[in-house]
């Protein structure tokens, strides 16, 4: 999929928004997918991108967190860490499968479906640039917005 163009989606997203990919054609946009809301790991990666916003801004770039759950769940996780940025609904798991990011996971020994934790950047032309898949949440969002000022 890399350095190929992405297809367009929707999502439902916080603050009565809709994301259309389409739409932010002209601006780099960082998709990060992350498993649940409120738990330890994703509220600390919510926090990186929360606290860079500004700089991904600065950059061109537009930040969207996407989880399968649902707006109220996004909406609670949202206000309560002050996000700048909206977070995408994605129940029935039609954009985690077009960047195949559902993997089996063990949890507590057992298999689970789950998110993988996984960032892409999609270029102002619609073309995915860079990819990371099993993200590790320490320095992630800054490696992501160095990657995008190279843009």
């Amino acid at each position: 999929m890399l350095d190929t163009a992405v297809p367009d989606f929707s999502l439902p997203a916080t603050s009565g928004q809709t994301f259309n990919l389409a739409t932010q054609a002209g601006q780099v946009v960082v998709i990060y997918f992350y498993p649940k809301d409120s738990t330890p790991g994703c509220t600390t990666e919510a926090q990186q991108f929360r606290d860079l916003h500004g700089e991904f801004t600065t950059a061109g770039a537009v930040v969207l967190g996407v989880s399968r759950d649902s707006l109220k769940s996004h909406e609670n996780f949202k206000t309560k860490q002050a996000l700048p940025f909206e977070l995408g609904s994605d129940a029935d798991e039609a954009v985690c499968t077009l960047f195949a990011v559902m993997k089996l996971k063990n949890m507590y020994g057992k298999q689970v479906r789950g998110v993988e934790r996984s960032t892409f950047v999609i270029d102002r032309n619609g073309v995915l640039r860079r990819e990371w898949r099993g993200v590790k949440v320490p320095g992630h969002a800054q490696e992501v917005l160095d990657f995008v000022k190279t843009l």
